[in-house]
């Protein structure tokens, strides 16, 4: 091979392909022939023809001329492919475009994203059945589990949950109303984080040792008590 062929074996370029694509086609609903249909249809637009006939794509593959019209027409239907036309109505110059199929793309990448969040909740989500089982030293109720599945539905992080029921151990008050309490004072005060959490929770305690204090030093007064349930 000299030079001349090695040149034009470069001058062929390369076609890019995204991984998600080429991992989780099949997840969007095509075959392996699809799959390399789209791609030579890509490879023909990146080299400048935007209408290559079926005949040219058949040629590339092990399909009949016409089968690749038959997969072209379905992959349009089906919202992969979009026919364009540049120009005026009378002289207008059709064209493929792949943009849909890479918004499927897109979608499918979201989708993921968003299955595989679910999938990290609920593990968070049995992982804090077993926290709170282990603190209380029994079952849950079923009241008791419904009221921790509708805490992570209203967006307590599974981290702000713990620190909230930390609180109520320390507190001495280990229930859900009181952890309830806590979880609805964060979330007013904007309580978002765990380090946010735990300075309230410092915050709480400096003022309740000072209020025991009040109550020692004044024995016969009415001192008002700190609680999260009074608040």
């Amino acid at each position: 091979m000299n030079k001349e062929h090695l040149y034009a074996w470069f001058k062929e370029g390369t076609i890019t392909i995204p991984s998600f694509l080429l991992t989780n086609y099949s997840t969007m609903g095509l075959n392996e022939q699809e799959m390399v249909l789209l791609l030579q249809l890509q490879s023909f637009i990146d080299k400048g023809n935007h209408f290559p006939a079926p005949s040219q794509l058949s040629d590339r593959m092990t399909l009949q001329e016409t089968e690749c019209l038959f997969m072209i027409q379905r992959l349009v239907q089906r919202g992969f492919i979009e026919m364009v036309v540049e120009g005026s109505q009378e002289i207008g110059q059709e064209k493929y475009s792949l943009s849909p199929l890479y918004e499927k793309m897109m979608d499918c990448f979201l989708k993921t994203l968003k299955q595989a969040e679910s999938a990290e909740i609920q593990k968070a989500g049995e992982s804090l059945y077993t926290i709170f089982e282990q603190e209380f030293g029994r079952p849950l109720s079923p009241f008791e589990c419904e009221t921790l599945a509708m805490w992570m539905e209203d967006d307590h992080q599974p981290e702000i949950i713990k620190s909230a029921l930390r609180e109520s151990v320390i507190s001495g008050k280990l229930n859900f109303r009181y952890i309830d309490r806590i979880l609805f004072e964060w979330k007013k005060n904007g309580i978002k984080t765990l380090e946010q959490a735990r300075e309230q929770g410092q915050k709480f305690r400096v003022h309740q040792k000072r209020d025991r204090k009040t109550e020692t030093a004044q024995p016969m007064k009415d001192v008002p008590f700190y609680n999260w349930l009074e608040q």
